[in-house]
């Protein structure tokens, strides 16, 4: 009997795609044509990978997040779970409105400071994040001014902090949603120009959108 349950789990085990796996454990061997073929809905099919995107962040007890242009506060709650009580999730809007929304709806987590921000800044203290967070923000920044709010960013966020960005690829947009997206490469070269570098970049399968993560120059050295 025992064997038979053995056999059986195994089986189950080898008829699991390689496509049910976080995406930073799969192959990027193109195993089928579809693999990376777009299965969301909405404008946020990335939070479907909620769990995949907490573990790439990595968040402790007591670290401090801004979530920049935080919307309903999807992430900031998602977030809220990893700092814990003693950790904060400024959760930055430029409609009042929306801070408004969210300090209602998020009322019954206190960690989480919904906040009016200027458009070209965060408004917070030098040194003051250990991660600044930008899920569908970056294309909505000012035209031209993606260089400057990167450079404050880089004050804003701790030396040994982060910045996550995730976007749709423009290259994988199509029509309306190409004016909602943003290129990688240009992401990347605009971060590195200002001052980050790149630690990583991943397409998040199945959803068109990318996260990209990257660290302050100076930690590795002259």
């Amino acid at each position: 009997m025992l064997n038979r349950i053995s056999l059986l789990i195994l089986l189950i085990l080898i008829a699991i795609p390689a496509a049910v796996y976080p995406d930073s454990d799969q192959s990027t061997r193109i195993v089928d044509p579809d693999q990376h073929a777009y299965k969301g809905s909405g404008g946020y099919p990335y939070r479907k990978k909620s769990d995949y995107i907490l573990k790439e962040l990595d968040l402790k007890a007591g670290d401090i997040v801004v979530d920049i242009g935080a919307g309903d506060g999807f992430w900031a709650r998602q977030m809220a779970k990893s700092v814990g009580a003693d950790g904060v999730i400024h959760a930055s809007e430029v409609e009042q409105k929306k801070v408004d929304d969210m300090k209602e709806k998020l009322a019954d987590v206190p960690q989480i400071k919904p906040y009016l921000s200027p458009l070209e800044g965060t408004a917070l203290p030098e040194n003051s994040c250990d991660l600044a967070f930008l899920s569908k923000t970056y294309h909505h920044l000012n035209e031209g001014g993606h260089m400057d709010y990167l450079c404050h960013l880089r004050k804003v966020v701790k030396p040994t902090g982060r910045l996550c960005v995730i976007e749709m690829n423009s290259a994988l947009g199509a029509g309306r949603g190409t004016r909602h997206a943003w290129p990688p490469g240009l992401l990347i070269q605009q971060a590195e120009e200002a001052g980050w570098i790149l630690v990583r970049c991943e397409l998040m399968t199945g959803t068109n959108h990318y996260i990209a993560i990257f660290v302050q120059k100076e930690l590795f050295g002259p």
